[in-house]
């Protein structure tokens, strides 16, 4: 009967305190039990049971995605509105409190509240940013671009002026968000008061994408703030379809492959038509000056190197239709092997 009673150790790996049983530096395992014991603590992590984690890597990958077009197309809306230079860069897309979101907003601030339809009352924010408001309403004002930025909040004018800002970021927002979760967007009100900015509760998560705006010489950040209320069906089942589109029905295939083929045809490419290479002198280049004219010493009729994603891809003539420039493809380039190798890997 002796043989079947548990001793001490066993009970401690039982429940689950293996880490507190391991042998010392003097028993039969030598130095060998306190290196693992230092495994085993530098492997823990705290987990907040209150405010778990919800974004793991998988989806931070297609968040970032998603806020890049979103970026993408919101930089090309405000050049043509402010009729000047104007760059937008994602900075991160995280998990934040709203609390801890609201403490990140400066004083004052220039933030939109959009309601989210049929969510039973739950709202949103994007905040503009101080010094791009200011920005933005000097150059919608016929201003030079380098405002003086006061330290008082926007005027009922001011507000209506770059609530289109705010306006055409929800409506982005509901393009990029369609796929995973249908969203109808309203901007109902604006705050300049952190403080008074109650949307939620403190402690109720909420996503958070960075943009960084460089406007002449202005910059600063654009906040865009969704509470995880409505966006619980995008972290639920983002792991489920993933596997519902390989191993579902046949309709369900076909579906998630329409998706995808959307989602390809959506991306944007960069594409570029080159020249030949020339050569001219030293003298010549340091002698340039704005308005002269180039000689190239190219014939019209040389082709044109076609270049897609910064790759030679396509021969090209140049034309003219109607009063644009044209290419007339007239080869195309097989990609290098190492970038077909790449691929099949």
């Amino acid at each position: 009967m002796s043989s079947d009673m548990l001793s001490q150790f066993d009970i401690d790996r039982l429940l689950g305190g293996a880490g507190a049983a391991l042998p010392s530096a003097g028993n039969t395992f030598g130095g060998g039990a306190q290196s693992g014991a230092v495994t085993l603590e530098q492997e823990m992590s705290v987990y907040d049971f209150r405010r778990p984690h919800r974004v793991s890597k998988e989806r931070l990958r297609t968040l970032e995605a998603m806020y890049e077009r979103l970026c993408k197309s919101l930089e090309a809306w405000l050049v043509s509105r402010a009729r000047g230079h104007v760059e937008l860069r994602l900075q991160s897309v995280e998990q934040f409190s709203f609390g801890e979101f609201a403490l990140s907003l400066p004083t004052p601030c220039a933030t939109y509240i959009f309601d989210v339809k049929g969510s039973g009352g739950v709202q949103g924010v994007i905040d503009v940013g101080h010094e791009f408001a200011y920005f933005l309403i000097d150059r919608l004002f016929g201003g030079g671009g380098t405002p003086s930025i006061p330290g008082r909040a926007l005027s009922p004018v001011e507000r209506l002026a770059v609530r289109t800002v705010g306006e055409r970021t929800a409506q982005l927002l509901e393009e990029i968000w369609f796929d995973h979760v249908p969203l109808e967007l309203n901007v109902t009100g604006f705050e300049s008061s952190p403080e008074i900015l109650q949307i939620a509760n403190r402690e109720d998560p909420v996503l958070v994408a960075n943009i960084e705006v460089v406007a002449g010489q202005a910059s600063s950040l654009l906040l865009i703030c969704l509470p995880f209320a409505v966006l619980e069906k995008f972290f639920q089942s983002s792991g489920q379809r993933r596997v519902g589109g390989v191993a579902g029905t046949e309709r369900e295939q076909k579906e998630a492959r329409l998706r995808t083929e959307r989602a390809l045809r959506a991306t944007p490419v960069t594409v570029a038509a080159r020249l030949p290479q020339f050569q001219m002198s030293l003298r010549d280049l340091s002698n340039l000056a704005p308005g002269q004219v180039l000689a190239t010493g190219i014939p019209r009729d040389a082709e044109l190197s076609v270049m897609i994603g910064g790759r030679e891809r396509c021969k090209g003539a140049a034309g003219r239709v109607g009063r644009r420039l044209a290419v007339r493809l007239l080869d195309q380039i097989a990609p290098p092997a190492a970038l077909d190798e790449d691929n099949g890997g």
